[in-house]
C-alpha cells in the first residue's frame, strides 16, 4: 500500500480507476444500444436484434467490429486534419465527463468541489466536435446539420444551467456527492429533490433530449431533410466515435438526472442499504424513458424546437431560480429548499 503513496504509484492507481470506469461505461453502452433497439422494436411489434448471440445480445459488438474493419472514406475536398480530429474530440469529451460522476459514496475518480461546473464546461465544448465535423466535410448537408446542432445545444444548455442553479441553491454546494447526500433524509424517495423541484425535473428531461440530439429533437440528423446531418460523410471508425460519443452523452444525462433529482445511490425505501445498485437501476430507468420517447414521439419542426427552448424553457427555468432562492432564504416548506443547513 505504501507503493501507491509514491508519485508513480498514485499515477498507476488513477490510471487504473480511469480505465475501469471507461471500460465499464463502454461495455454498458453496447448493451444499452441493444436495449434501445429492443424497446423501439417492441413498440412497433417486431423482434429487433435476435440473431448474433443468445437473444441477439452480441449484436452491438458485431456492429462495432463491422465499423472498425470497414474502409475509412474521406471526401476529396475535405480538410483531412479537422475531419479526423472532430470525432476524436466528441469521443474524448464524452469520456472525460465521467471523471466526476459518483457511483456510490467515495466511488468517484475526481471528487471536485466544482463538479457541476466541470460537467457543464465539458458539455459546452462537445458542440465543437460537431461543428468541426460538419465544416471539414466540405458538403452542404453536414454543414447545415452542424449549424443546427450548435444552435440547439447552446439554446438548451442555457435552460439546463438555470435548472441546475436551482438545485445548487438548495444544496449550497457544487459537489455532486454533496448534492446526493443533501437528499439523504428519513423519508426515502420523498426526501429527494424530485419532489420540491418537480417542475424542473420535466424541463431537465426534455432539455436533455434536445442537448443530446435525441428524438423528437434529432433535427441535426433529420434523415428526411439532411440525409444524416453532420455525420453523413463519415464512415468506419470516425463514425463509430461520433456514435459512441452521442450515446455516452445520453447515459451521462441519465446519471445527472439520477444525481440531481433522484438521490443517486440512495435507497428509495428507508431501512434498505444504499449502494451502487440503486444508481445503476435509476440510470437504466431513465434510459428506458429516453428509448420510449424515441419510439413514440414524432419529430419537432426546427422553429418549434427553438421556440420551446427560448420562449418556454428559458423563462420558466429563470423564474424557478428566483422562486427557489426566495423559498431557501426564508426556509419555507419545512426547509425542503434549504438543505445546506442539514448537518451543520
Amino acid at each position: 500500500m505504501e507503493y501507491f503513496d509514491s508519485g508513480f504509484g498514485l499515477f498507476l492507481l488513477i490510471l487504473g480507476q480511469c480505465l475501469l470506469v471507461t471500460v465499464c461505461v463502454l461495455v454498458a453502452l453496447a448493451f444499452l444500444m441493444y436495449a434501445d433497439r429492443k424497446v423501439w422494436a417492441a413498440v412497433q411489434m417486431r423482434r429487433g436484434p435476435n440473431v448474433v448471440g443468445p437473444w441477439g445480445l452480441l449484436q452491438s459488438f458485431a456492429d462495432f467490429l463491422k465499423y472498425i474493419v470497414k474502409e475509412v472514406v474521406v471526401p476529396a475536398g475535405a480538410d483531412k486534419t479537422i475531419f479526423f480530429i472532430a470525432p476524436m474530440i466528441t469521443f474524448v469529451l464524452a469520456v472525460i465527463a465521467w471523471a466526476v460522476i459518483p457511483f456510490n459514496e467515495g466511488w468517484v475518480i475526481a471528487n471536485l468541489n466544482i463538479g457541476i461546473l466541470y460537467i457543464f464546461a465539458i458539455s459546452s465544448l462537445e458542440v465543437y466536435g460537431v461543428i468541426m465535423g460538419g465544416w471539414a466535410s466540405n458538403s452542404k448537408y453536414p454543414f447545415l446539420g452542424s449549424l443546427r446542432s450548435a444552435a440547439q445545444m447552446i439554446s438548451y444548455e442555457v435552460s439546463i444551467g438555470f435548472i441546475i442553479v436551482g438545485v445548487l441553491i438548495s444544496t449550497g454546494s457544487l459537489n455532486l456527492s454533496a448534492i446526493v447526500m443533501a437528499q439523504d433524509g428519513g423519508y426515502g424517495i420523498f426526501s429527494w429533490y424530485w419532489l420540491p423541484h418537480l417542475p424542473m425535473v420535466v424541463l431537465f428531461f426534455v432539455s436533455a433530449l434536445a442537448e443530446t440530439n435525441r428524438p423528437p429533437f434529432d433535427l441535426p440528423e433529420a434523415e428526411a431533410e439532411l440525409v444524416a446531418g453532420y455525420q453523413v460523410e463519415y464512415s468506419s471508425t470516425p463514425f463509430l466515435l461520433f456514435m459512441i460519443g452521442e450515446l455516452m452523452a445520453v447515459v451521462l444525462m441519465c446519471a445527472l438526472i439520477t444525481i440531481l433529482f433522484f438521490g443517486g445511490w440512495l435507497s428509495p425505501i428507508p431501512g434498505l442499504p444504499d449502494g451502487v445498485l440503486w444508481m445503476v437501476l435509476k440510470m437504466l430507468f431513465f434510459f428506458f424513458l429516453f428509448a420510449m420517447v424515441k419510439a413514440i414521439v414524432p419529430r419537432y419542426r426546427y422553429d418549434q424546437l427553438m421556440r420551446l427552448g427560448w420562449k418556454v424553457f428559458l423563462p420558466m427555468s429563470l423564474a424557478w431560480v428566483v422562486i427557489v432562492g426566495i423559498f431557501a432564504q426564508y426556509g419555507w416548506f419545512w426547509g425542503a429548499y434549504q438543505r445546506w443547513t442539514v448537518g451543520g
